[in-house]
């Protein structure tokens, strides 16, 4: 069994996991649960909003891309009703730009996906300069490769050729690419 988190006795344990990945969701939040976590969901960014704005938790995790907006927006609210909210945000769409954004305005890191509940409890309770251990099974580098790959042809709704010129690709590369299974 995982083991529970280390806090005070009588710290609040409320967690705020924000994402539209519902089976993704799911499956985090039953971890947090197990690792004694007080566990409130939300799939959009106008239900974390309202959450943060209701019953600011002491944590959260939020995804930055979701349907209806930015994950930051609720970082933002959240950082205005508890400053002392320890905030991680995830994202599949991994840029300097977005986290620097995510850490100027209060996430305490931001970890890309897909994370596991050990890596996130690392980050949600790092304390001052201490960094997290680095994760166990990082993904290999041919992987990253193929989630962007992938990440870029959904944008582009599945348009191989489009897809190709942006990532500067021949497109008959891209094909072979898309056909193969993805790395582990």
């Amino acid at each position: 069994m995982p083991d529970m988190i280390d806090l005070e006795p009588g710290a609040d344990r409320s967690i705020l996991l924000l994402d539209d990945d519902e089976p993704f969701l799911r499956r985090l939040a039953k971890a947090m649960e197990k690792r004694g976590f007080e566990v409130e969901t939300a799939g959009s960014v106008a239900a974390g909003r309202a959450i943060a704005t209701a019953r600011p938790p002491a944590f959260a995790v939020v995804d930055l891309r979701l349907e209806d907006g930015n994950g930051l927006d609720v970082v933002e609210v959240l950082q205005d009703k508890r400053p002392d909210a320890r905030v991680v945000v995830l994202t599949g769409y991994g840029a300097i730009a977005t986290a620097v954004a995510a850490v100027k305005i209060g996430a305490v890191d931001y970890l890309s996906k897909p994370a596991d509940a050990a890596d996130i409890v690392n980050a949600l309770l790092a304390r001052g300069d201490d960094l997290p251990p680095p994760p166990e099974n990082p993904m290999s580098a041919d992987r990253v490769r193929w989630e962007h790959i992938q990440r870029v042809f959904e944008l582009c709704d599945r348009n191989v050729s489009e897809t190709a010129r942006r990532l500067n690709m021949h497109r008959r590369t891209l094909q072979r690419i898309l056909a193969k299974r993805s790395p582990r």
